[in-house]
């Protein structure tokens, strides 16, 4: 199997995943056991470094879509995995609950695209990304009450469309609903739709990473299975620190 694998994609989502394990890792040493750091959610660089996770991550689900042979089976477990990050999180976290994280988005997306997929993949490869890339910077600030793509800001949106909280639309009302990891399905749908598009525009070798790489293929080829349990093990050795020192 693995001289069939595209070892890029799996070392570019172990280094999604070694960025998220050390952003994570920053956040509950600063944000929950209180400690005063230079790592700061606000500040543009972590910002920065923030988005380049999540985009790492959805770009590449897509485009791993086209790859998979039982895609509707990953989407629901992907679903199930989520429900039981959002039960966790309420139940033990309440501070930090997940209602629609980048786990409930990926679940969503893939189950999305299954249903369209027929009507996705008439449209060609070139054609279908550039609409996808517009369509996601167009609404990339949805979830805020305007159009535009980050601090540009085209025009206002009513606020009557966000009464109803379609928080997992992309549509919150922010004064009753808040989440500690917030992706809903508009505006990331169109970059999961990216990535879904780039595989048909190119394609990685297949085979076995270089040795330098192979640890960081080795994580990425476990993708859903470090992401349930980054967490609970940082906060653990975490713990275990301040317990001990």
């Amino acid at each position: 199997m693995s001289a069939k694998r595209l070892w890029l994609l799996d070392v570019l989502r172990g280094a999604a995943l070694v960025n998220m394990l050390a952003y994570h890792a920053l956040y509950d040493w600063v944000y929950v056991f209180g400690h005063e750091s230079w790592y700061d959610i606000w500040s543009p660089g972590c910002h920065v470094w923030q988005q380049y996770i999540c985009w790492s991550f959805i770009l590449l689900s897509g485009y791993s879509f086209t790859l998979a042979r039982k895609p509707l089976k990953n989407g629901l477990l992907v679903a199930g995995c989520a429900v039981i990050l959002t039960v966790v999180t309420v139940g033990f976290m309440p501070s930090e609950s997940i209602w629609f994280g980048v786990l409930h988005l990926n679940a969503a997306a893939v189950l999305l695209t299954c249903l369209l997929h027929p009507l996705l993949r008439r449209c060609p490869a070139p054609a279908g990304l550039a609409v996808s890339a517009v369509l996601f910077a167009l609404t990339n600030q949805l979830p805020e009450g305007y159009l535009g793509f980050e601090n540009l800001r085209l025009c206002a949106l009513p606020a009557a469309w966000y009464r109803s909280n379609l928080f997992w639309l992309g549509l919150p009302d922010f004064t009753r609903f808040s989440s500690a990891d917030y992706f809903p399905i508009i505006p990331w749908i169109f970059l999961f739709w990216c990535g879904y598009y780039l595989a048909g525009l190119w394609r990685p070798r297949t085979g076995q990473a270089p040795a330098v790489l192979r640890p960081l293929a080795c994580v990425g080829r476990h993708t859903l299975l470090v992401y349930m349990l980054h967490q609970p093990v940082i906060y653990g050795a975490l713990w275990v620190w301040h317990a001990v020192f």
